[in-house]
């Protein structure tokens, strides 16, 4: 029994020792800074959605088959891959629903294409290829870029390089130096938006509208990075 108490009261003092010694220790002396960095690129991939609707002409009905081959055509003359030429959506209306007596003339379809981009200069050459008066809008959908994750990645190395050069230049105003990073926390990471104004519909009524395509000014992306950083201090 004596030989547990005292093994008890040795580990006892052992702990006890070892806690002072650690109270002892002094503070880590570190740094908390915020970096930052933005970047703008183009887009190179472009989403453009083109609706073409049946239409009548006279008497006699204009069938979506008959645009659809107009634009198929264009397409492959502008040298657009078929795989990024698909169908968006397919609908349509009836003017006459009430009738007892449907008329096939009534029934107007409506088809809307998606054409994948890299720019916008073979869109004049498109949309005046097809009847206009089949054409019943045209507007860009979305945009992206096929390098976006490498883009992000570079921002958020500026970022933390940002982060860093600040605490060193903080620090050696008064005479310190950092001692390696002790943590990081990305903020407001994969953040981008648009920065210019830009054309994003165009209504294509008439074969001259298509001309107004040439003054579309596409808007660029600005990427955005924050990252929290802590550093020591020698």
């Amino acid at each position: 029994m004596k030989k547990v108490m005292l093994l008890a009261a040795g580990l006892f003092f052992a702990l006890s020792t070892f806690a002072q010694q650690t109270d002892k220790q002094p503070p880590v002396k570190k740094i908390e800074v915020n970096g930052s960095a933005e970047m703008e690129i183009t887009p190179d991939e472009i989403y453009f959605n083109i609706s073409l609707r049946e239409y009548l002409k006279g008497k006699t009905k204009v069938e979506i088959s008959t645009l659809e081959k107009q634009l198929q055509k264009a397409v492959s003359d502008a040298g657009i891959p078929k795989a990024d030429f698909t169908i968006e959506n397919v609908y349509g209306n009836n003017f006459e629903i009430l009738r007892k007596k449907k008329d096939p003339q009534e029934f107007m379809a409506r088809k809307q294409y998606r054409l994948k981009l890299s720019k916008l200069d073979k869109i004049n050459e498109i949309l005046g290829a097809v009847d206009a008066e089949g054409i019943e809008n045209a507007r860009i959908a979305s945009y992206s870029s096929s390098k976006m994750e490498a883009y992000r990645k570079e921002v958020k190395i500026k970022a933390l390089q940002a982060a860093k050069e600040k605490a060193e230049y903080m620090l050696s105003a008064i005479g310190n130096k950092t001692d390696g990073v002790i943590e990081i926390q990305e903020m407001n990471t994969d953040n981008y938006s648009d920065v210019r104004p830009m054309m994003s519909n165009y209504m294509a009524k008439s074969a001259d509208s298509a001309e107004a395509a040439s003054d579309i000014d596409f808007k660029t992306i600005k990427i955005r990075a924050e990252v929290r950083a802590v550093f020591a201090i020698k």
